[in-house]
């Protein structure tokens, strides 16, 4: 089939494009190349790709609407995975109209061009910020997430609202998935396991937000593109009776599913792990809570396991020890 995977320079989406060109697919990436962090990293991503003989990299902005109809019109896809977004909890407070055109304006172009040119099945990222406030443990798709702690969060809530709309009116399926702390080799600068492997390993200190009180449900890169690249070849049928009333799917060909490691971990035991792969010893910093973030995450994962019979596993010790050995060959 031809995908289009948006996002192809970014962390998750470049691992996507791999896996379904080797599975012998064409993939067309597209990505803006923005310089929200270091664009050299997402260049040297593309670099790990672009010799794959069905690739073909694209450099467009989702907001830049003609040329985003145009190239659904074009290549005419099977299916589009859009992962291209706007990141960062933090950023959003002080930059939100980045949000606005990348995560609303781009999800918009996106289901335009999926809408018009009879694409099959749209999957696309959301977030475990959609759940906020919620204190209710583990996470579940089942449960209301109309609290958000940041614009971040209500950009990808909205999109869920956005590709409902769609799934109804015009009977696009979709799939959205709520994306659980994902980490790995490759990964985000803008992120823990990126800002506090950086900090260690060169002797600085590392801020440790809410005096360390802080849990999170960190996933390995490695099973999140196992989950995408299931999640896709289940296609949403339209359900007649939704006799469950689930805000997870619906009479229209829609669902909503959680990827996470189903397991959180305390940031203290996360900073340990990569103390002892580094063989070095944390300088911490203990801050109070920061706006827009919350105290803990945890996935629930049962609808996923039993869509597509697959469940991550990666524990962060091993996770983490891959991520530290990347870091220290990419940086030398």
């Amino acid at each position: 089939m031809k995908f289009l995977i948006t996002g192809a320079a970014g962390f998750i989406g470049n691992f996507v494009a791999e896996r379904l060109c080797n599975e012998g697919h064409q993939v067309v990436g597209l990505d803006n190349l923005n310089d929200y962090y270091d664009p050299a990293l997402k260049l040297a991503r593309l670099e790990r790709i672009k010799s794959l003989p069905n690739f073909r990299f694209v450099k467009m902005d989702l907001a830049d609407r003609p040329a985003i109809a145009e190239l659904f019109v074009t290549e005419q896809f099977d299916r589009v995975i859009h992962l291209a977004a706007q990141a960062g909890v933090r950023y959003s407070i002080d930059n939100p109209m980045a949000y606005i055109d990348s995560n609303l304006v781009g999800m918009a172009t996106i289901l335009e061009g999926c809408r018009h040119n009879n694409v099959a099945h749209l999957v696309y990222a959301s977030s475990s910020s959609v759940y906020g406030m919620n204190e209710k443990m583990p996470f579940s798709t089942e449960d209301a997430v109309d609290h958000p702690v940041s614009l971040y969060a209500a950009t990808k809530k909205s999109n869920e609202l956005m590709a409902h709309s769609y799934s109804h009116l015009y009977g696009l399926p979709t799939t959205g998935l709520r994306f659980f702390t994902v980490y790995g080799p490759w990964g985000r600068p803008d992120m823990a396991p990126y800002l506090f492997t950086d900090a260690i390993l060169n002797h600085r200190e590392i801020n440790v937000f809410n005096h360390g009180k802080m849990k999170r449900d960190f996933t390995y890169i490695d099973d999140i593109v196992e989950g995408v690249v299931r999640i896709q070849d289940v296609i949403p049928a339209k359900d007649s009776a939704n006799s469950n009333n689930s805000p997870a799917s619906s009479k229209a060909p829609y669902k909503i599913f959680n990827i996470g490691n189903n397991e959180p971990i305390e940031l203290m035991a996360f900073i340990n792990a990569i103390e002892d792969t580094a063989g070095l010893t944390a300088k911490m910093n203990f801050m109070p809570m920061q706006p827009g973030d919350v105290t803990a995450t945890f996935a629930d994962i049962d609808s996923l396991k039993m869509e597509i019979d697959f469940k991550p596993n990666t524990d962060i010790v091993t996770g983490m020890s891959k991520f530290v050995s990347w870091f220290k060959e990419y940086h030398k």
